[in-house]
């Protein structure tokens, strides 16, 4: 029997086909959208907004259905198939609460404990039905009580997406935001920012965010804090979510790259490809003032982030019950790292380590994405060794 296509798998294909639409016009005619994509009662909405919101979106939406899948399996592997396709007319229900449940297509005692088990509010019902519901299935033969109030497969809520999302935005947001602060780009001398401490001259640039933007890593930081604030107030396995969240994230930068094209930034050097992207004099840097067309730094980034995306999917999807908990996440970190260092191979305006006062000609972000990469590549290294000598011994 052939699996169901994930209705995300639409929206993803949708949006892929207008990336690839929009980038073919440009080749075409050099032309770029303006970066409003509307105005609504005298304020603009953004495309770069927009594209970043609608990664963020699909992204949460796979995750959610990746911990629906897992919470699945847990689900028909904790409750007996002759359990789960009981009626439900043997919980001897009242008729109001059984219609009610029938309108909801609740129709066998595994629709209830799988609800039920999840979250009861999923069964639709108030508070003094559901505790009614509730009862009659602790009551019913074959079933565990522990279904019902601590359920093996309410760790994997899909609700647990949208509801951490929250958490790691906003967090995540504030570290995007401090890292470029920490690490201003040679550009934000235009506005005479050269280093950290000029913002304490001007502090109204730290929330300057047109005339400075966000940093991934100080990103990831923030994130990573927001996830685990949430998983510890919730009592879930921090590592058994991230691993779920970065296969959303890698999907979300893929998609959120696109509002750099309509703000015509995160190029890379001049160059004469045909996939080169055009920039208007007003958005080129003064050192290259005289090039028009430019490496798309942007477009390699999403689509290295898509590449990571798939083979993160196909990882969570057919081969997590191989993985340790945290190594997908692992191999995201080193995947974006390895990526990264090679995007700042053609990317400008770049902010460069300095010793003792000198710059170098090596990137900041490439020395944190060697760093992350060899940090992350050596706990899979050794936590893979230790589980060999604990299970040899």
């Amino acid at each position: 029997m052939s699996r169901r296509i994930e209705p995300y798998w639409y929206a993803i294909g949708l949006v892929l086909a207008a990336a690839a639409a929009l980038y073919g016009y440009h080749l075409a005619t050099g032309l770029t959208p303006s970066r409003a994509a509307v105005i609504i009662l005298g304020f603009p909405i953004y495309w770069y907004a927009s594209w970043i919101i609608t990664g963020i979106v699909l992204g949460a939406w796979v995750v959610s259905r990746l911990a629906a899948e897992r919470a699945r399996r847990v689900f028909e592997a904790t409750v007996p198939t002759g359990v789960r396709a009981r009626p439900l007319a043997e919980l001897a229900l009242p008729e109001v609460i059984a219609a009610r449940l029938a309108k909801r297509r609740f129709t066998t005692l595994g629709d209830i404990l799988w609800a039920a088990g999840l979250d009861p509010r999923r069964l639709g019902l108030k508070k003094a039905a559901t505790d009614e519901v509730v009862a009659a299935l602790a009551d019913a033969p074959g079933t565990d009580a522990a279904w019902l109030t601590a359920a093996p497969w309410q760790r994997w809520n899909p609700d647990h997406a949208w509801n951490g999302l929250m958490w790691a935005l906003i967090l995540g947001l504030i570290g995007a935001r401090v890292y470029h602060i920490l690490t201003p780009s040679p550009s934000m001398a235009a506005v005479g920012i050269y280093s950290p401490l000029d913002y304490l001259r001007d502090p109204l640039q730290l929330l300057n965010f047109r005339g400075g933007g966000l940093g991934i890593y100080g990103g990831l930081a923030g994130g990573a804090l927001g996830l685990y604030i949430f998983t510890r107030r919730n009592r879930l396995a921090m590592l058994d979510w991230s691993d779920l969240a970065v296969v959303g994230l890698a999907l979300g930068q893929a998609i959120g790259r696109w509002g750099n094209f309509f703000n015509q930034e995160l190029y890379g050097r001049p160059t004469n490809v045909p996939w080169a992207v055009h920039i208007d004099p007003v958005n080129r840097l003064p050192d290259y003032a005289a090039f028009e067309r430019f490496h798309p730094a942007f477009l390699y980034e999403s689509l290295w982030s898509l590449l990571t995306f798939f083979v993160l999917l196909r990882l969570a999807r057919r081969h997590s019950e191989r993985l340790l908990p945290g190594e997908l996440t692992a191999f995201y970190l080193i995947a974006y790292a390895i990526g990264r260092s090679l995007l700042e191979l053609v990317r400008l305006d770049s902010r460069a380590v300095a010793f003792f006062g000198l710059e170098s000609g090596l990137a900041v972000a490439t020395l944190i994405s060697l760093v992350v990469a060899l940090g992350a590549a050596a706990a899979v290294i050794i936590r893979r060794l230790r589980r060999r000598r604990a299970t040899v011994g």
